[in-house]
């Protein structure tokens, strides 16, 4: 019985270190992150700029540039993938004010 816990044990060990090797959103290169945050590859200087400005609205610092956001179809699309993306780093202590 013991012998079939500690192989159990060794498999289940094994499974998790294999795991912990595979290529994760962390270590992909060339990928655009903010905040620790991965977006993807391949994206345009709009997109990214939106995405900074979304994910700086969620963290509770309202950022928009709305002459790109009215004309730029990318940057709209970043601004909201930042937001959405970004949401849960809007902190607030238990008085409702913003954590900086």
């Amino acid at each position: 019985m013991i012998r079939l816990y500690s192989r159990y044990i060794l498999l289940t060990t094994a499974t998790f270190f294999l795991l912990a090797c595979n290529i994760t959103p962390s270590n992909i290169p060339n990928g655009f992150y903010y905040h620790h945050i991965y977006f993807g590859q391949s994206l345009t200087s709009m997109q990214k700029e939106g995405i900074k400005d979304g994910c700086e609205t969620a963290r509770g610092f309202y950022t928009k540039s709305h002459w790109n956001f009215n004309n730029r179809p990318e940057y709209y699309k970043g601004w909201f993938l930042g937001r959405k993306k970004c949401r849960y780093l809007l902190r607030i202590d238990d008085n409702g004010d913003l954590i900086r």
